[in-house]
């Protein structure tokens, strides 16, 4: 289906902007930007992707610094709708005595207030990859509708479907997330599961175990992220360990979302499947040597350049 002026991927999803406490000052915060889906589609864009980006923002500072950043990325930002009776979701890291402390006010953001009926249907129908996340139908049910919704209109212009399940249980009861987290797997193409979130909501901490249960659910391929273990990638005939690079790590926020849109760009670009895993769980380490969740996500020859380290120029 691709023709020109198709973008390869378009992700679905809430941004939030985020305040992130300057270690060892109690009153003094970092300004940056997050939210899983967005991160994923800013990775994408650096490593040469041309991604849209679907979502709410309110009609205020945050919402029009958000517009600046992603133009100055350069994601098409012509499935992004302005509201202008809900804010834009913030978010404020501080930390604890086990490490990152998380806050939000993200209640009413304009993003949740998505609705089916308002998707930009011509955009889902010209896109090869369709992204989204758990998070994503998390933060409302009208929200969950859309994702759905955008689901079947991408499945309508031929996109294939990536899945990250980013499992949040501040947002919505486990019997719920277990239903629809499951019945998404059953409509994705790639399945992005972390082992952590498998773990927390199925009870379920064995890799292959995990694999199998989300080919047996519909997933045509499975991407388990196991973080300092490394990656799986299952096509249900063929499964490869994909070891982890060591890297200094100082803040691993985003490294999976890293990961997914890494991943999902070498795909358009012509990878196949275990190529673009390696590729991808590269440039996942990367981004975990800065800080924050945009600032640190790798550009290709800082990626190339690490799996030239680590395979002696075999990538």
């Amino acid at each position: 289906m691709t023709t020109a002026g198709t973008l390869d991927i378009v992700s679905l999803g809430e941004p939030l902007y985020e305040f992130s406490q300057i270690q060892g000052e109690d009153r003094r915060y970092l300004q940056g930007f997050g939210g899983d889906t967005m991160n994923a589609a800013i990775a994408a864009v650096r490593q040469g992707a041309r991604v849209g980006y679907i979502t709410r923002l309110g009609d205020d500072e945050f919402g029009r610094q958000f517009l600046e950043l992603w133009r100055n990325e350069g994601l098409d930002v012509s499935g992004v709708d302005i509201d202008g009776a809900a804010p834009t979701a913030v978010y404020f890291i501080h930390y604890g005595p086990r490490g990152h402390v998380f806050s939000y006010l993200r209640a009413g953001s304009a993003a949740s207030k998505m609705q089916p009926a308002q998707l930009p249907e011509a955009l889902l129908r010209d896109t090869r990859y369709f992204h989204t996340s758990a998070i994503s139908q998390a933060i409302s049910a009208s929200a969950c509708d859309t994702v759905f919704a955008a689901i079947d209109h991408a499945r309508r212009g031929g996109a294939e479907i990536a899945y990250d399940s980013n499992l949040r249980l501040r947002l919505w009861p486990a019997a719920r997330a277990k239903a629809i987290l499951s019945a998404t797997v059953a409509l994705a193409d790639y399945f992005l599961p972390s082992l952590e979130d498998i773990d927390t909501l199925f009870g379920m901490r064995d890799p292959d175990a995990i694999v199998d249960w989300a080919h047996r659910l519909g997933a045509r391929y499975v991407i388990l992220k196991l973080g300092a273990q490394g990656v799986v990638a299952s096509d249900g005939a063929r499964r490869e360990r994909i070891a982890a690079h060591q890297v200094a790590c100082v803040d691993a926020t985003g490294a999976g979302d890293c990961f997914a849109g890494s991943f999902l760009a070498r795909l358009a670009q012509g990878d196949d499947v275990w190529q673009a895993a390696r590729y991808a769980n590269a440039a996942a380490a990367l981004t975990t040597t800065g800080y924050g969740a945009v600032a640190p996500l790798p550009r290709p020859d800082a990626v190339r350049a690490l799996l030239r380290q680590t395979f002696k120029g075999t990538a």
